[in-house]
C-alpha cells in the first residue's frame, strides 16, 4: 500500500497538467508581444531611377530589421515599376521612443547596375515574404 501512495501524487500531478509537464510552449503571450510592428513605408521618387524610402518599425531586434524593411520596400517598388534590380545608395537610421526609422535611397534599373550593393528584386521580395516582412 505504501508503494501505491508514492505513485498517486506524481500521477495526479501528471493528469492535472495534461501530460505536458516537460513540454515548452512554442509561442506564448510574450512572443506575440515581442513581434515587430511594421508601421509603413513612405516612398518619394527623387528622379526617374532614384527613390527615397522612409520606413518605421516598432519592437525591432535592432537596426538590421529596419534596414531589411527598407530593402524589401525598394525591391517591391522596383518590380512595380517594371524593373528587376535596385542598388543601395545610402541609409540613415534613427531610433526614438522604441521606434526604429530608416531613411534609405536606392536606384532602380531594368539591368543589373554597377556597384557592390545591388539586389535582384524578385529574389529579395521572395525572401521578404518568407521572413514575414511586408513590402510596398
Amino acid at each position: 500500500m505504501i508503494r501505491l501512495r508514492s505513485l498517486v501524487a506524481p500521477l495526479a500531478a501528471l493528469a492535472l497538467t495534461g501530460g505536458a509537464a516537460g513540454c515548452t510552449p512554442t509561442e506564448g503571450p510574450d512572443d506575440r508581444a515581442a513581434a515587430p510592428v511594421y508601421l509603413g513605408v513612405e516612398t518619394r521618387l527623387l528622379q526617374d531611377d532614384l527613390v527615397n524610402f522612409v520606413v518605421a518599425l516598432e519592437r525591432a531586434d535592432g537596426p538590421e530589421a529596419v534596414d531589411d524593411y527598407a530593402r524589401c520596400a525598394a525591391a517591391q517598388y522596383a518590380l512595380i515599376r517594371g524593373y528587376g534590380f535596385a542598388r543601395h545608395v545610402r541609409t540613415r537610421l534613427a531610433q526614438e521612443g522604441g521606434i526604429w526609422k530608416a531613411d534609405a535611397v536606392y536606384t532602380i534599373s531594368p539591368a543589373l547596375p554597377r556597384g557592390a550593393l545591388t539586389i535582384d528584386a524578385e529574389v529579395v521580395v521572395d525572401q521578404c515574404r518568407r521572413d514575414g516582412i511586408p513590402t510596398v
